[in-house]
């Protein structure tokens, strides 16, 4: 079991949010993207964030990563 500083913790929640609201934007927009160059962007930009978070799900699975600080 990994425990992770208070500023840790925030760092990993907050870069998880970001991924998955970018995803969320890009998906979005892959709807409205006519040019072919531009959707192979778009799908290449969907894998890499998919891969991102699929990557920090994995480490917080694997390393059954707990806070142990007290909630504010």
């Amino acid at each position: 079991m990994r425990s992770l500083s208070d500023i840790e913790m925030l760092s990993l929640t907050e870069l998880l949010q970001m991924e998955t609201n970018a995803l969320t934007k890009v998906k979005a927009a892959r709807a409205l993207a006519n040019d072919q160059e531009l959707q192979r962007m778009i799908e290449a930009s969907i894998l890499a964030a998919e891969g991102r978070i699929k990557g920090m799900q994995q480490f917080i699975n694997e390393n059954n990563i707990v806070h142990t600080g007290e909630v504010h």
